[in-house]
């Protein structure tokens, strides 16, 4: 990524699941949007950072790794398709937000045109507005979560059974992982056991990755671990 100008920013597209990511459209749109709006505005898109992740979850590899890429380099400014695109959760875009706001880069949402940081930091009533679109986000989540909930039920009652998300080790090359995972945890005699983040540093070493494509954490290795009741 280039040093920057005066006028350079970043992009950041988020799609809520990984079968939005292959699909593309929910990405392509949103990038499609924000490059419109830089170039209305003059600023020179130097990254796009694109990621599947739920708009409830604070914890972002791509968002973090967008943070500290614009650390480095100086580029202070990230453009977002709309504000739910950052998060849906009200909480979480408080997060998200102030943590921008610590770090002196500027968030605009393309839709409205709105600087988030300004609006967070400076102005009450525009904090204020922010904050309630916040609120309807979180709603229009709350009721999408409903839908599905009450689709689950009625599949359920009709046929006895409803799938939910599948374990890992349930689909292709998981397997292999999932016994490497279980074969380092295994206590070998007068050796000390393994942890949780050791394991996953080793799993990251040997490139197997995630189901989503990022790198292992000891606590995605222990939740694994804990369901095959392997660990307490």
């Amino acid at each position: 990524m280039a040093k920057q100008t005066k006028k350079e920013a970043v992009a950041y597209c988020r799609v809520s699941s990984k079968g939005q990511q292959k699909d593309g459209t929910g990405l392509d749109r949103q990038e499609e949007i924000i490059t419109a709006f830089a170039k209305k505005k003059g600023y020179k898109l130097v990254g796009v950072y694109k990621e599947a992740m739920t708009g409830t979850d604070a914890d972002r590899p791509e968002f973090a790794q967008m943070l500290a890429d614009l650390l480095s380099n100086g580029c202070r400014v990230i453009i977002v398709e709309r504000l739910d695109r950052l998060a849906r959760d009200l909480g979480v875009q408080l997060q998200l937000v102030g943590l921008l706001c610590s770090k002196g880069v500027t968030l605009f949402s393309a839709d409205t045109e709105q600087d988030i940081t300004v609006a967070f930091s400076g102005d009450p009533m525009l904090k204020a507005m922010i904050q309630v679109q916040g609120v309807f986000s979180e709603l229009d989540k709350s009721m999408l979560v409903k839908k599905l909930r009450k689709a689950r039920e009625t599949k359920k009652a009709k046929t006895g059974r409803c799938e939910g998300r599948k374990p890992f080790g349930h689909y292709p090359g998981e397997a292999e992982t999932l016994k490497r995972m279980k074969q380092l945890y295994r206590k070998l005699k007068d050796e000390k056991r393994l942890g949780f983040y050791q394991i996953a540093t080793i799993l990251n070493k040997e490139g197997r990755p995630t189901r989503k494509g990022t790198p292992w954490y000891g606590a995605q290795v222990s939740a694994i671990l804990k369901r095959l009741k392997l660990a307490k």
